[in-house]
Formats: structure tokens, C-alpha cells, sequence
């Protein structure tokens, strides 16, 4: 066959500038080739095979040529899979009337309840809350001498040693207090996910109202937050215990509003880096800001990231940055 033999074209051999074929060699045959010590230990290189650049040289005759870049989209989640939403009405107060709906993942406020990871998450809390700062004096901390007091025998009275003894008035204490921590530990997102279980805990109840703003009160007096808690069916006929307002800043007319003198009978106010979960559990209902809504879910979702979380940590403080803060879909 002519693919097995070699030819060589040298251009420009002839006077007439034509081209000359002359054949080299033929392949000889042979059963049994002798190896040599160069063939032998001769290795070849093995060149990596890449189908994409082998179909780009046999379809693309140019030189230059681009190998084609192979995008992949990842189609959106089918209906029935896709992670399900929940409705809430956003309200006008203190009219109360309806502007509305806003949805919500399932997984922030459609949680089953898990009373283990409630109680856990108001323990955490509890001994967090606990300063800590009791101090007694010890025997050996109380001033005096340490004299024995009366001989050993003899007097028929009890064994006593100097007179900071504990068993004597002004003595020291037997088992005397001192300063320690009380805090106890809770990985972040088990505490994340408890703040959310009670968030879904109050939506499912329907006692999750969510307004646009709270500081649109006409007026902080003890009159006007009774009439409008008495309309809106807030008052003492609407649960016992006082209702829980949340919002994202406080103002004057707020603060104000629901101090003891005040409307504080019936409302608690506070920001809402200052919740915890026992304030979302108290209360026969809890009044929040769509924003202090957002963020405090935003704020609560490390279970559901890949983010490591930072420790220590502690459930309430300083307010954290109100930037950068978006929530999980």
C-alpha cells in the first residue's frame, strides 16, 4: 500500500522548478526483530488524549483554532421538590389594617416543635444571664489572731481553735462563696435552630404579628396604649402576661410608651439584638418589624450554611452590624 512507504519531495531540484518523488526504503518485514540495548531501554512518552482538542483539529481546518467551552446551566428545582414557602400578612399599626402578604422559607417559620432544643437553648441562656459575683470570706481571709482561745480539755465545751473559727460569731465561712462563670456551652447552631423553632411556634399559633414600623404612636400616655391594646383585643381579655414589642431601633415615643408608669402593663419593648429565645416564649403574643423580622432570620441561620461558626459567642450584647445581612432561600 502507498501509506506504508515513505516519500520524500524536494522542491526546486529541476531546472524546470518541478518536483521530484524519489522513494527512500521499504519496510522489511521480519518474524522475529532483535532487540538492541537502546531499543530495549527506550521509553516512550505517553501523550495525554483529549477528545476535545482531537475533534477541534479534525473539524476546524485553521491553525488558530478555539476549543469550544462546554457551559453547563443547572435547571432551577422542580415544583415539587423546590423548598416550600409560607405566608404572613404585614400589617399598618397601630391601625392594624392588612397591606400585604410576605413569604417566608418553610425552614424559618414552618419548623416543627422541639421542646428539647427550647428548653436547652433557656438553660444556655439562664446560666449565661448569671453574673456570678458572690464572695464570701474564708477563715483564713478574716482578720484576727490565731490564738487558741480556750485550753483543749478540762473547761467540758466544745473544741474550739481561734476565734475566726466558723462555729463563732464573726468567724469565717465553712464553705465560702467566690466569683465564678456559670455560662454554659451550646454549639451555635443548635441555638439558631431553637430561635427559629420558637419564631414557627408563635406563627403557627397565629400570635406572630408582623407591622411595618412601630414608631408611628400618636402619643406614649397610659390613656392611648390602653384604648388601642383594648381594641386590637391586646388587653388583659386577649392573654395573660404582657405582649413582646420588637423592633429594629428604639425612639423616644416607644421608650416612653411602655415604661412602668406607662403602658408597661401591657407590653414589653425591646430592640432585637436584646431578644432571646424566653422573651419570643413569654407573652401571649409577639408584635415585630417586618426589617427586625428579616434580620433576626438572617442573624439565625447557621444550621443551614456551610460558614463555620465563631466562637465564644454569646446570645445577646452589643448590637452586631446591621450591614451584610441577607436571608437564606
Amino acid at each position: 500500500m502507498a501509506s506504508k512507504r515513505l516519500v520524500t519531495r524536494l522542491e526546486g531540484f529541476s531546472n524546470g522548478g518541478g518536483s521530484i518523488i524519489l522513494p527512500l526504503c521499504s519496510r522489511r518485514r521480519r518474524s522475529n526483530p532483535s532487540l538492541t540495548r537502546s531499543m530495549a531501554t527506550e521509553v516512550n512518552p505517553i501523550i495525554p488524549f483529549n477528545p476535545i482538542e482531537e475533534y477541534a483539529r479534525a473539524h476546524i481546518s485553521s491553525e488558530e483554532y478555539q476549543i469550544p467551552k462546554l457551559i453547563a446551566k443547572v435547571p432551577p428545582p422542580p415544583a415539587h421538590i423546590a423548598t416550600p414557602t409560607v405566608l404572613t400578612t404585614l400589617y399598618d399599626f397601630p391601625s392594624m389594617e392588612p397591606i400585604s402578604f410576605t413569604p417566608y422559607p418553610s425552614s424559618h417559620l414552618a419548623l416543627p416543635l422541639r421542646s428539647d432544643l427550647l428548653h436547652r437553648a433557656i438553660i444556655f441562656e439562664g446560666d449565661r444571664a448569671r453574673q456570678g459575683t458572690a464572695s464570701n470570706k474564708h477563715r483564713s481571709e478574716v482578720h484576727g489572731s490565731g490564738k487558741k482561745i480556750r485550753r483543749q480539755k478540762g473547761l467540758g465545751a466544745a473544741r474550739l481553735g481561734d476565734k475566726k473559727s466558723p462555729m463563732l460569731k464573726g468567724g469565717g465561712r465553712a464553705f465560702a462563696k467566690k466569683p465564678r462563670d456559670f455560662s454554659t456551652d451550646l454549639p451555635r447552631k443548635m441555638y439558631d435552630l431553637a430561635f427559629r423553632t420558637a419564631l414557627s411556634w408563635r406563627w403557627r399559633r397565629g400570635q406572630l404579628v408582623v407591622v411595618n414600623s412601630h414608631h408611628n404612636l400618636e402619643a406614649w400616655d397610659i390613656g392611648y396604649i390602653k384604648e388601642l391594646f383594648n381594641h386590637h383585643g391586646w388587653g388583659k381579655r386577649g392573654g395573660s402576661g404582657r405582649n413582646l414589642l420588637i423592633s429594629e431601633e428604639m425612639d423616644d415615643t416607644l421608650t416612653q410608651a411602655f415604661t412602668r408608669e406607662n403602658g408597661g402593663r401591657y407590653g414589653k419593648a425591646l430592640e432585637r439584638w436584646d431578644v432571646d429565645v424566653k422573651d419570643l416564649l413569654k407573652g401571649p403574643r409577639v408584635i415585630i418589624e417586618k426589617m427586625a423580622l428579616d434580620r433576626m432570620l438572617a442573624e439565625h441561620q447557621s444550621d443551614l450554611t456551610n460558614r463555620t461558626p465563631r466562637f465564644p459567642w454569646k446570645p445577646s450584647g452589643s448590637p452586631p452590624a446591621k450591614s451584610g445581612l441577607t436571608l437564606l432561600k
